[in-house]
């Protein structure tokens, strides 16, 4: 059996009777349940089959890739959609409430109602595929892994480039070449490659302002490797580092290197973020701490779990977490490191195998 029948017939738990399906719009789930990309259609899941609803354009390589589901092209999706319903005699399906805007919902229920089929659009589905993704399989590991190497040798390499006058565009611009050279079909995101007072901006927009001698660069950077995610944050100082710089610079590792200490299964995802912010806050900067310690990556670059202060996931075997805490003063400079790990039953394994320690460039 693959993966994505394992999949699908977890979610099929949900539904209580063969009256009920599931439509799944949701790209990233769409690729999680039937192994292909990129549909821009839907997945449709009955009391015993699973449809992949593609249009013209998808239909030819939905064929060749999808795994365990029956692929059909539509003209209008809708008209394809009540159609399956009729033939399954369904009367009640279920939508993905964080994805379906108020329009389309309205569309549904008209286009639905007309077969006998009510809607229902709490978070029952999209809680219960936040559920399944939260544990990582063997393949998404080895992906995740995958875009993690990719993203540390694109940052060794693009090192060599930061020094005065060269702007923070032209590293990012560096970085996202040197990512896809090696492998990457896109970058996690936006990458954040900041200098001198921007750094103290937790998430800063490169531009054409350049470094100087005695600036703190941040990079924030990631790769997509076959639709998984990397994250990971390094900051570095340019030919000379101030003792300001140095004494936040040491409590944010300290933070860090507390926090993933304490990573494995059984752990509250907000103790993890306490101890970081219990140590910031201890040495003065807790107001300098704004943002959360850290979250999941997968095939998004934010999803469950959410290392927050209100974080009430319980750490299990195999989720994948970012470790990130910062200090950022007003106008002055900012750090933040950050580092993605694996869950572990006894500790953690952590993807990143570049220092920590304070590198002047």
């Amino acid at each position: 059996m693959s993966v994505q029948k394992r999949r699908t017939n977890d979610l099929r738990k949900i539904i209580d009777d063969s009256s009920v399906a599931l439509l799944i719009t949701n790209e990233n789930n769409i690729y999680y349940l039937s192994g292909f990309q990129k549909s821009e259609g839907a997945m449709l899941i009955t009391g015993d089959e699973s449809y992949l609803l593609v249009d013209f354009r998808y239909y030819e390589a939905a064929l060749k890739n999808a795994k365990d589901c029956s692929v059909i092209e539509f003209k209008s999706l809708v008209d394809e959609v009540k159609a399956l319903l009729t033939k399954h005699s369904v009367n009640t399906l279920i939508l993905e409430s964080d994805v379906v805007t108020v329009s389309t919902y309205n569309k549904y229920v008209r286009a639905f109602n007309e077969v006998g089929v009510s809607i229902i659009s709490d978070d029952t589905l999209s809680k219960a595929i936040s559920n399944l993704r939260i544990i990582k399989s063997e393949g998404e590991i080895q992906y995740i892994s995958e875009a993690q190497k990719i993203t540390e040798k694109a940052y060794t390499e693009v090192l060599n480039f930061v020094k005065p006058e060269v702007s923070e565009r032209a590293i990012a611009n560096e970085l996202e070449y040197l990512m896809k050279k090696y492998g990457a079909e896109n970058v996690s995101f936006d990458l954040i490659t900041i200098t001198g007072k921007k750094t103290s901006l937790p998430h800063g927009v490169p531009s054409d302002d350049v470094i100087k001698e005695g600036d703190f660069f941040t990079m924030d950077i990631g790769a997509l490797y076959n639709g998984y995610h990397s994250d990971m944050t390094r900051t570095v100082a340019v030919k000379k580092c101030s003792d300001k710089q140095k004494e936040i610079y040491d409590i944010v590792l300290r933070a860090q290197l507390s926090s993933l200490n304490a990573v494995k299964s059984g752990v509250k995802a907000c103790d993890i973020d306490k101890i970081a912010r219990d140590i910031i806050t201890d040495s003065g900067y807790g107001r300098n701490f704004g943002h959360s310690t850290g979250h999941g990556v997968g095939l998004d670059i934010h999803e469950l779990p959410y290392v927050s202060p209100k974080g009430e996931t319980i750490l299990s075997e195999n989720m994948v977490i970012t470790v990130e805490p910062g200090i950022y003063l007003d106008n002055r400079f900012g750090v933040r490191i950050e580092d993605m790990v694996l869950v572990k039953d006894n500790g953690f394994k952590n993807f990143a195998t570049l220092s920590k320690e304070l590198i002047i460039v």
